[in-house]
C-alpha cells in the first residue's frame, strides 16, 4: 500500500502545463522542453542509443511522470534493437496516475507509449511488461532505504532527483556510494546537477566524474563511469 502520493501544482509556461511538485517546490522537468531535456542529459550523457544493443538495465533515482522511461523506451524502438530493456526506478512520492496523464499530454509525440504506461502501471503494480522485452519496475519509498536492498545493478543510471539544494538526501554521499555498488562493470550516471560536492561524492564512491556542458540555460551538468570492475 503506497503511504505518500506527490502534491503538486501546475504552472503555465510557455510549453504547456508544467506540474511543480509541492514537497520540493521544484519542476518535474524543464520548462523549455523536456524531451530533450532527456535525451541530452539521460541518453547522450549515458551514451545512449550508442549501447543499445542488446539487453540493457537502466536505473534511476526520480520516476515522477515516467517522461524518462518514455524517451529511452522511444530511442529503444527507434534503435530497432535485439535483447531487453529493463527499467527500475526508485521513488518516494509516486504521482497520481490522473496526474501523470495530465503531464504526459504536453508530449504527444509518446502519446502512443503514454498510453501503454497508464494502462499497465500504477504505484503499486511491482514489475510490469510493457512490451515485448521492455520491462519496468518502479520501487516505492525512501531510496536511503530501498536502494541498499534491491539486488540488481544498473548498467546506466539517470540521477533525476530534484534539485540538490531542495532535495538533499536523494544525493546524500552514502546513496551514491549505493548508486556504485549498484552499477554493473563498465557503468556509467549522468545528471543535470554539476554541484561540486555531487562530483566529489561520485568520485569518492568510486567513478570517474566528468563536468561538460548542459542542457539549456544550465551551463554545465555531470557524467560519470564506473572506475573499479564489479
Amino acid at each position: 500500500m503506497i503511504n505518500q502520493t506527490a502534491s503538486l501544482t501546475w504552472q503555465d509556461t510557455d510549453a504547456g502545463r508544467v506540474p511543480v511538485s509541492d514537497q520540493f517546490d521544484d519542476p518535474y522537468y524543464s520548462l523549455k522542453d523536456g524531451v530533450a531535456e532527456t535525451q541530452y542529459v539521460f541518453l547522450a550523457g549515458n551514451n545512449l542509443p550508442d549501447r543499445f544493443g542488446s539487453d540493457i538495465h537502466i536505473g534511476e533515482l526520480g520516476f515522477g511522470t515516467g517522461l524518462n522511461l518514455l524517451v529511452t523506451w522511444d530511442a529503444w524502438i527507434k534503435a530497432e534493437t535485439k535483447g531487453q530493456l529493463r527499467f527500475t526506478s526508485f521513488e518516494a512520492y509516486p504521482m497520481a496516475i490522473t496526474d501523470m496523464k495530465a503531464a504526459l499530454i504536453a508530449f504527444p509525440q509518446l502519446g502512443h507509449l503514454a498510453e501503454i504506461l497508464l494502462d499497465k502501471w500504477s504505484p503499486d503494480a511491482g514489475e510490469v511488461t510493457l512490451a515485448d522485452g521492455v520491462i519496468l519496475e518502479v520501487i516505492i519509498g525512501d531510496a536511503r532505504q530501498t536502494l541498499p536492498a534491491w539486488d540488481g545493478a544498473a548498467d546506466a543510471w539517470f540521477l533525476d532527483g530534484f534539485s540538490p539544494d531542495k532535495n538533499p538526501e536523494l544525493w546524500e554521499p552514502a546513496l551514491l556510494e549505493h548508486v556504485a555498488k549498484h552499477t554493473a562493470r563498465d557503468g556509467t550516471a549522468a545528471t543535470y546537477s554539476a554541484a561540486g560536492h555531487i562530483r566529489k561524492s561520485l568520485d569518492v564512491a568510486g567513478f570517474d566524474v566528468t563536468r561538460i556542458k548542459g542542457f539549456g540555460r544550465k551551463w554545465h551538468m555531470t557524467v560519470a563511469r564506473l572506475r573499479n570492475a564489479k
